[in-house]
Order: C-alpha cells, then structure tokens, then sequence
C-alpha cells in the first residue's frame, strides 16, 4: 500500500489520450488504497496557487472512469510553466512543498513532454538534496514524440492516426477535380517531424499519400522545393504536399517568419509558430500561376479524439498506471518508457529511466528515415509508425455527439 496521499496534474500540449493516463494513475492509487487522489488545477502553476481537486469528486463510477478516458483535452487544466532553479528561487520550491506536505501527498506524478520531465527533474533532484521522502515520477505524453530514450509516446499514435485519415481525405478530394490545383497541408512539429512523417501512412492500396513531404530535421529550400512541384505538375493535375510547421531554411529561419512582423515566445523561449502552409501556397499561386491552398490542421490533430487509436489509449492507461508501481516500489526521479522488442508481431514492453537523461533531450526523426532528396519518408518510419495506430475506440455518442466529462469551473 503507498503511504500518504497522491497528487497528479498534467502540463504542456493536450492530447487525445493524456486523460486516459491520468485515469490509469487514479484508479491504480486507489486500487492500492491511496485515500486521497488530488489533481492539479493548471498544472504545477495552478499548484503554487494552491489550485487543486479532491478526483473522487469528479469519478464516481466505472462509467465516470471509461468516460474520462475518452474525454480529449487535458481534464485537469494545463499550463506552460518553466520552473525556476532551486538555486534562483528558492522560494517557489519552499511554498511548494509546504502545500505538498499540507496535503499529506507522498507521491508526485506529472503527466507531459520535455518541458514536464524538466519539471519532475528539478522537484526530484531537490527533495534529494533536502531529505524530503516525496517521490516524484513522470508519465510520458506527447503527440510530438520527441522524448529521448522511450520507443514512442502516449498521444502520437492517435495524432498519426487522425494526420494520415485526414490525409487521405483530402487527397481524395484534391483529385475530383480535372483542373490544376497544389494543396500545402501543414502539420504540427517544431524541430521534430514524427507527425509531419505520419502523412505517409496515408500510402495505400486505394491512396497515392502526399506527393512531397517536409521535415524540420533537414534544410528547406525554396527553389528546390518549386522544382520539384513543377517536375511533378508535367505528370498530374493535383499535387498535395505535406510540411511541417518548424520547416527551416539555410539561415536557420522558419519559413513561416516571412509571414510574420513578430512572433510570440513562451516562457520556455518556444516561438509560435503556425501559417508555413499558408505561406507556400501563396508563393506556389505567385510562382506557377496555379490555384494553391494551404490547410493548417492546428490543434485539431491533438484533440481529435473521435478517432483515437485503441492502442495508443491502452498504452497511456498503462503508463499512468506503471508509474504508480514504480513509486510502489520506492523509485523518484523517473520517466516511464517503452521498449520496443519487435514490430511484427507488434510487442513492447514498460521500464523506468533516470529523467536526468530525459528531460530536455530532443528526439528527431533519424536521418536515415528521411530519403536522399529529403522530400519523403523511408519504409522503416512506416514499420515503425503503422503499428502504433492500430485499432479504434469509440466515444460515447449522446444526441449524435460525443459526450465528455469536464470540471464545470
């Protein structure tokens, strides 16, 4: 049985499944007789304002729980919250863990990406060096799977799903007609391509997939890039291009900053990005006098949950869950991964890993994956990524909608 209360928040980017690991945490606590489940309101912001649920207010059923984890969105409320150094602001850490200790909370679980593995690193390292016996464990989640170390991550199976269907449709309807016609579509990925990459699942018997695609991993340029659409427009009358929106030229500037006066910057120093696909369908239109339409999916391939992936949502359950037995075991300062044992059959399995070497490690798109002209993705992505989108489940439809379970304030 863990001693003391639990606390759990989520933190960074939704996704469709961050919900079913926050379910896999609560049901495991209490399953292990945890009393008290708190979440975080907004994350570890919210919590240095004392912003948090008592989760048996909110799940009070099995039907709560199968609700909960098909509810999008981060249940909890999020937030991009860089937390100071210890050394710096020793005052954040104090007020802290005085609320920590309040709650009577032994155990810390944050459910994210790099910035939240930052988080659970900088708690972790300085309960260590205070003497505190709080144990402090990260759940993986991301649709960028850009983590270090794990095979993939909770949230990118469901995003590759909804990018490649997505994608299909769209191919299909930019070939009904017998006019020229270039379609960008612009999907998620800063430094990382692993989404961008996930259009090529869209190649299939019935599906051409996109025609070119862009990854962030390596330099773009402009007149290459107009080449090859007028090498491709000799052949077809539609093309359809897939780009992600951190693509970069040669100086290191992103493409979309041609389009902007000033971009914003997080408190992590992240510059919004957004508007590449726009941008080069207007300089295609210019350039080739053809008609050009940039599409930008946005968050829509992040909260998507009408077409989850049935594995995706079962591996984030299970890595909620884990990170409860690993805190069981008297384990802190970890990230659970996956380790992939083989892709056909498709087999994983779960371990733990020191989030000193996780977090604030990036994990791009091997090279080698990317082919020769950099235009398009090799068939080992394709093994790599088709199993993880494998399987759907449903939402629960009321009045012909699926219906959500959310914190009314």
């Amino acid at each position: 049985m863990l001693n003391g209360n639990v606390i759990v928040g989520q933190s960074g980017g939704p996704t469709s499944v961050i919900n079913s690991s926050l379910v896999g945490v609560y049901k495991t606590a209490k399953d292990c007789g945890v009393r008290k489940v708190y979440g975080m309101r907004h994350g570890i912001e919210g919590l240095l304002n004392e912003q948090f649920i008592d989760m048996d207010d909110y799940i009070q059923s099995d039907l709560d729980i199968e609700l909960l984890k098909r509810t999008p969105s981060s249940f909890l409320g999020t937030c991009r919250y860089k937390l100071p150094d210890a050394d710096v602001n020793p005052e954040v850490y104090w007020r802290l863990f005085n609320i920590l200790h309040k709650l009577d909370v032994k155990h810390f679980f944050y459910i994210g990406g790099n910035d939240s593995m930052d988080t659970i690193k900088k708690l972790s390292n300085y309960a260590k060096e205070t003497g505190s016996d709080i144990t402090f464990i990260g759940v993986p989640k991301t649709i960028d799977n850009d983590l270090a170390v794990t095979d993939h991550t909770p949230g990118y199976g469901s995003a590759a799903k909804y990018i490649a269907s997505a994608m299909k449709e769209i191919i299909r309807d930019a070939k009904t007609y017998p006019t020229d016609s270039i379609t960008v579509v612009e999907i998620m990925g800063r430094n990382a391509g692993w989404l961008t990459a996930a259009a090529s699942l869209s190649r299939a018997e019935d599906c051409t997939g996109p025609d070119l695609i862009y990854l962030p991993e390596v330099e773009f340029d402009h007149d290459k890039f107009l080449n090859k659409i007028r090498e491709l427009k000799k052949y077809q009358h539609a093309v359809v291009v897939a780009v992600s929106e951190g693509i970069k030229t040669a100086d290191g500037k992103y493409v979309c900053e041609a389009n902007k006066k000033n971009m914003f910057e997080d408190s992590f120093g992240h510059k919004a990005l957004g508007g590449t696909a726009l941008y080069l369908a207007d300089f295609l239109g210019a350039e080739t006098g053809i008609k050009s339409r940039g599409i930008v999916f946005s968050t829509l391939q992040r909260c998507a949950s009408h077409i989850v992936s049935r594995r995706d949502i079962t591996e984030a359950y299970t890595a909620g869950a884990d990170a409860v037995q690993l805190a069981l075991n008297g384990e802190t300062g970890k990230m659970i991964i996956f380790e992939r044992i083989s892709n056909n059959p498709y087999q994983i399995k779960t371990a733990s890993y020191d989030v000193n070497l996780i977090a604030n490690v990036e994990k791009c798109v091997p090279l080698d994956w990317i082919t020769d002209d950099n235009t398009y993705i090799s068939k080992e992505f394709y093994e790599y990524a088709s199993p993880l989108i494998i399987g759907e489940l449903s939402p629960f439809m009321v009045d012909g909608l699926p219906r959500h379970l959310f914190i009314d304030k």
